[in-house]
């Protein structure tokens, strides 16, 4: 368990709220997809600084609207390469992209493709990594200004969707169902390169792990709960375990179903989940995850853009009501593209405001 002594108050409240020790205030947070800021700029940065106890560090002029350089450069247009030899494209800048080419379409490519795999400790995703002793100085840093040492964890998609950039989704469903032994081998390349990723980062002090990818689809999961205790949880089990067996938290974020196997989640270790409430359903959650795992629960993206501000405010509401616990386990998370008009951002920041209370911390 992560202490409390030293940690500023943000974080103290974060810790207490994952590990059900009754926070002071729900944590909570609106996130705008580049293109948001590209669309509305000063009008957005004015929402922020309207409501400083949801943005606590923003100041005026701190974010590039153009976003001449992006964080990722899956928002550029045009295509990129990964390390694993899968050509993206981006059609639209400030979205996100898609795979245009997964190189092992064909099983006949792959020993061609073994001969160029990424190396873990120099490689990721696009480009050199980054120096591992100025990821340790990050974590140090952080915990001089009482943050976690949250140090990384492994992009979106590290693995089951790491599998359909590679073989294509159809081809996958196809080796899982007939347990081709390639898929196997492709498993225990991409196993082993995010484990050695994952331990070097604990290796080096991180006392906070993040992974994400889209386990689930709109409705249900991709393959059956069965099929995924097969193929894909022992590489979970694999990753995340060795967190779980240091005590080091882990956050998971998935879009998509996934209720049926949210126990085998927090079997392996995870203990935030950030799932989405319109795939899963409150009365799901409720029933499968309130008070078995901290939730930071992705509010209803789909509904944002159409809504009215009142029924954006009921939404929040509903969901507050029906996850919350004065213990803790609950965080509320949006996330905002540029078809959600300002009406309705403003809409979601007051909601959170009231019933989760968060405090005007200002700058740290």
């Amino acid at each position: 368990m992560i202490g409390y002594a030293g940690r500023n108050r943000q974080t103290v409240n974060y810790l207490k709220t994952m590990y059900f020790d009754t926070p002071e205030w729900v944590p909570c947070g609106v996130g705008f997809l580049p293109a948001t800021w590209i669309h509305y700029r000063e009008a957005l940065e004015d929402l922020c600084l309207r409501h400083p106890r949801i943005f606590p560090d923003y100041k005026k002029g701190c974010v590039d609207f153009d976003q001449k350089v992006m964080w990722n450069p899956l928002y550029e247009l045009g295509r990129h390469t990964d390390c694993w030899q899968a050509v993206w494209n981006n059609i639209d800048r400030g979205f996100d992209s898609q795979v245009e080419v997964a190189p092992l379409t064909d099983w006949e490519a792959f020993p061609a493709w073994k001969q160029k795999l990424p190396d873990p400790m120099k490689d990721d995703q696009f480009g050199p990594r980054a120096s591992w002793d100025d990821v340790k100085k990050g974590m140090e840093e952080a915990k001089a200004r009482g943050d976690t040492a949250s140090g990384g964890g492994l992009p979106h998609g590290f693995f089951f969707m790491r599998l359909y950039y590679l073989r294509g989704f159809e081809n996958l469903m196809m080796d899982f169902a007939t347990d081709d032994p390639r898929i196997r081998e492709l498993i225990g390349i991409i196993r082993d390169y995010s484990v050695a990723v994952a331990k070097k980062y604990l290796e080096l002090g991180a006392e906070f792990m993040c992974f994400g990818e889209d386990l689930g689809m709109q409705t249900s999961l991709p393959v059956s709960p069965e099929m995924w205790r097969k193929f894909v949880k022992p590489t979970y089990e694999a990753v995340i375990g060795p967190c779980r067996d240091r005590d080091v938290p882990v956050f998971l974020h998935s879009d998509g179903h996934i209720l049926e196997i949210i126990p085998d989640l927090i079997d392996v270790g995870v203990r935030v989940l950030n799932p989405q409430i319109r795939a899963n359903g409150l009365d799901g959650l409720k029933k499968i995850a309130k008070g078995k795992v901290a939730l930071s629960q992705d509010l209803d993206r789909q509904l944002f853009p159409f809504a009215t501000p009142i029924q954006i405010e009921d939404h929040i509401e509903e969901v507050f009501r029906g996850l919350n616990q004065k213990k803790g386990g609950l965080m509320l998370q949006a996330e905002c593209g540029p078809d959600v008009p300002l009406a309705n951002i403003d809409a979601v920041c007051r909601a959170m405001e009231r019933l989760c209370k968060p405090p005007d911390l200002g700058a740290r």
